[in-house]
């Protein structure tokens, strides 16, 4: 595996924004603390668990005091730390919308784990929530600030691969273990749909800018197998965007690690593959002239996400995946899952224009990387 980046020379503290991360799974112990104490423009402040012991020794290991560690039963305490002004949840889905409503309550500002939470009904609550507190709220579709994903998008909107035909994407793991909680479907609100086919469904409508107008699906759920009680192990969708343009996604709890997205244009094909590890990122462009494989700098993806959003927060500006793209995935899966049900295309409502969902009055300093 690829060596962790450097990353550039962090602002003095005094002029980050402090953070507490809420829950301190795999996640945030290798991907989110790591980015946060080498971030450019956040830092992390205090930490909230279910164990106190963990808590302090998280804290330690990050040269906080025994005092930053804070259980869930304490998390309101947090509104009288000035020095966290904000909140990273790395929850459990079905958790989300009450830490994300309590966060906003206390005045902080909110990234969220993707799913936004662990249905639509949900979502679109912790959006009004935020809303009506005046905090801002981002979804941490990490894909959407990488260089790699904004140099395809950047081709794809340059005209480089031509009109845009047929998109495809594949995104599996082995989910080994009946007891972890994506397979609950109470806390994860679906199976491997919600947790890695939404790096599909979000990614190409990243890419394109565009919104699917109809979705077609199957699903697969053994009877036989103990992971797949309440969950699907495999979803097959397709999505209609506007124009003819048809994408095709597969994503299951069963199949061996794949991550692939593959954009085929009149002209030209984009293919990210590997498209959605934490490292090791890989696109071709190829065209009639031949393939190219742009290179960047190191870069950590989690520290480029909580950057933009802590430069939000100091700028005052909208982040670039606020809380209504993360509703839209939720309205989305929602009709991939009717679709698998039904065994009918199901039209979805029309949205016109690009990147409807996302502030393109603050794009991430990565829209220059490769285009």
């Amino acid at each position: 595996m690829p060596n962790k980046p450097r990353m550039p020379k962090p602002q003095r503290q005094s002029r980050r924004v402090g953070f507490a991360v809420v829950g301190l799974g795999e996640l945030s112990a290798e991907e989110i603390i790591p980015a946060l104490r080498t971030s450019q423009h956040a830092y992390l402040a205090a930490v909230v668990t279910a164990e106190p012991d963990k808590g302090r020794a998280y804290a330690a290991a990050a040269g906080l005091k025994d005092s930053d560690a804070y259980t869930y039963e304490e998390f309101g305490e947090l509104a009288q730390r000035d020095d966290v002004q904000a909140v990273y949840i790395v929850l459990p889905n079905n958790l989300h919308r009450e830490y994300v409503e309590r966060a906003a309550e206390m005045g902080k500002h909110v990234l969220c784990e993707k799913p936004l939470a662990s249905n639509t009904q949900d979502a679109e609550a912790i959006v009004k929530a935020c809303r009506d507190a005046g905090v801002k709220l981002m979804v941490a579709y990490r894909i959407q600030y990488t260089p790699h994903h904004w140099a395809a998008k950047n081709a794809i909107a340059a005209g480089k691969l031509g009109a845009i035909k047929l998109m495809d994407s594949i995104h599996t793991q082995v989910e080994d273990d009946p007891s972890v909680w994506r397979l609950n479907l109470e806390q994860a609100g679906g199976g491997p749909l919600p947790d890695v086919g939404i790096y599909s469904l979000n990614t190409l409508r990243f890419l394109t800018g565009l919104e699917p107008e109809w979705v077609f699906a199957a699903q697969h759920q053994p009877t036989n197998d103990p992971r797949f009680k309440e969950v699907e192990e495999s979803v097959s969708f397709m999505l209609g965007f506007p124009g003819g343009l048809i994408a095709n996604c597969l994503t299951s709890y069963g199949a061996d690690k794949t991550t692939t997205v593959r954009v085929l244009g009149e002209q030209g094909t984009a293919v990210l593959d590997p498209a959605f590890p934490y490292v090791g990122l890989k696109l071709r462009l190829i065209d009639k002239k031949g393939e190219t494989t742009p290179s960047f700098p190191d870069y950590d993806q989690f520290g480029l996400e909580v950057d933009h959003f802590a430069q939000c927060i100091q700028q005052d500006k909208e982040p670039y995946t606020p809380g209504e793209e993360g509703v839209q995935d939720h309205r989305l899966m929602d009709a991939i899952y009717e679709s698998a049900r039904s065994g009918k295309r199901v039209e979805v409502q029309k949205v016109a224009g690009q990147d409807v969902f996302r502030s393109t009055d603050n794009l991430p300093r990565q829209i220059k990387a490769g285009g």
